[in-house]
């Protein structure tokens, strides 16, 4: 990567943190692009439970421990994700010891240990954590999704899991994070949810907007009142996993080896829009990080459909800047300071 190329993360450095997801494969392979250009990173998957607490006396803390170590190293900050999910959760969290449903003092018990290892393990490295996970329903007629975390601890489990991580780091800033966030219905649903927690005495900061968009939706008119629906609870805004995908999420089509122009086209206009967007309100947007450094590798090369490549972020392949890359140092330069959002 050449020094002439900008630092992304710089470009936006009066505005807001530019962050990344990672692994320690990309770590070791592309670290200098990844200092360069992000100022901050979050565990793609090597935090999760299943991965850092695979067995119930035993913690698996050697990638985790290669992230943050690599942020302080280089100056940066580091999202926790997450601590309390329905996926990616190992079974024996919700078992007794002969294999049947764990009672809720079993499991509240477990969820604690959880929170004071691993919060406690990086108290004073990891600024933020997305607490809860993906704990709304999309279907229009329920609130809650039913997991086995709401089945046996009910939906007080939301306000014990942050109790417990403002516990056991409480300089971290503690999200609840969620996907499809723009639609009518579900951010109605997210901000009842973080409305009644905060009520409730909740040491909540902020929600994660996930972003997981594509090159034709979501409006920017519906991002633009999700980001004011949910700043009106005076809470800070993170844009948690970022990318554009350059196919409609029902599009199953697996005919292209590369991008057409009309989706690269589609795909510069709406980052430039997306960030001038984020620009306007970033009094409550205080971090955007993109699920993923570059084209080289993406999540979605095997979602929705396994094994199509995809083409979602501002650098390609090779790790070079695409077309969008130069909207978004456009967009930095052309930002003012602005009161909209927190007030």
């Amino acid at each position: 990567m050449s020094k002439e190329i900008p630092s992304l993360h710089y470009a936006f450095r009066d505005n807001f943190k530019i962050g990344a997801a990672v692994h320690t494969g990309l770590i070791r392979t592309e670290g200098d692009f990844i200092a360069r250009h992000y100022n901050s990173i979050t565990a793609e998957n090597q935090m999760k439970f299943e991965e850092i607490h695979p067995e119930e006396e035993r913690y698996s803390f050697e990638a985790g421990d290669e992230i943050v170590d690599f942020a302080v190293r280089n100056g940066m900050s580091v999202r926790g994700h997450t601590l309390v999910w329905h996926n990616q959760t190992s079974d024996w969290v919700f078992q007794d010891p002969a294999g049947g449903t764990a009672s809720r003092e079993l499991l509240l018990s477990r969820l604690k240990s959880h929170i004071d290892t691993v919060v406690g393990r990086y108290k004073g490295q990891i600024s933020a954590w997305d607490v809860v996970n993906e704990a709304i329903e999309d279907k229009t007629d329920l609130t809650m999704r039913d997991t086995k975390w709401l089945q046996i601890l009910g939906e007080d489990y939301l306000l014990e899991a942050f109790r417990l991580a403002h516990a056991a780091d409480p300089q971290a800033l503690l999200f609840y994070n969620d996907y499809n966030e723009t639609d009518p219905v579900k951010r109605e649903k997210i901000y009842e949810l973080v409305k009644g927690l905060l009520e409730k005495g909740a040491p909540i900061h902020g929600i994660g907007m996930q972003g997981h968009w594509n090159i034709h939706g979501p409006s920017i008119e519906d991002i633009r009142m999700a980001i004011e629906r949910y700043a009106s609870l005076n809470v800070q805004l993170h844009i948690t996993e970022l990318d554009l995908s350059v196919f409609r999420h029902e599009d199953r089509r697996t005919d292209l080896i590369e991008p057409t122009a009309e989706m690269m086209e589609l795909q510069e206009q709406r980052y430039e829009e997306i960030f001038r967007l984020f620009l306007e309100y970033q009094a409550s947007i205080t971090s955007v990080t993109f699920w993923g450094t570059s084209d080289h590798y993406t999540w979605l090369d095997n979602f929705p459909v396994r094994g199509r490549k995809n083409w979602p972020f501002v650098f390609d392949q090779q790790r070079q800047p695409k077309e969008s890359f130069s909207r978004l140092l456009n967009a930095a330069k052309g930002s003012v300071p602005t009161s909209k959002g927190i007030s």
